[in-house]
């Protein structure tokens, strides 16, 4: 299994536990798990309406790619720290992260 927490608009947190070698996005975990994840463009990296805060574990993620680095730099919230969901495959680099679902911007 690979465990990873989330934390909600309230700073409640969750741990989450999900199989190893299932073939999603944190995003789809996310919106499975009734996280209000917009997802408008389906995980293209085009919206960043999945946007998390990744609070712990943010060095044993893959970077960023192009298409990434190019959304979130348009957004005004964001931070070292801010990922798209739908960019982040569930894999053991989630093992024991900490993602913050941020305000609304």
């Amino acid at each position: 299994m690979i465990t990873f927490t989330v934390e909600d608009r309230d700073g409640a947190q969750v741990l989450i536990e999900i199989p190893e070698g299932i073939s999603l996005s944190l995003m789809e975990v996310l919106k499975g798990s009734d996280y209000p994840i917009l997802a408008t463009c389906g995980g293209m990296a085009l919206c960043a309406t999945c946007r998390v805060q990744v609070l712990k574990g943010l060095d044993q993620l893959p970077p960023p790619g192009d298409n990434e680095l190019d959304i979130l730099d348009t957004l005004p919230f964001v931070d070292e720290s801010s990922r798209l969901s739908c960019q982040l495959r569930v894999n053991e680099s989630l093992e024991g992260c900490l993602f913050r679902i941020p305000q609304e911007d």
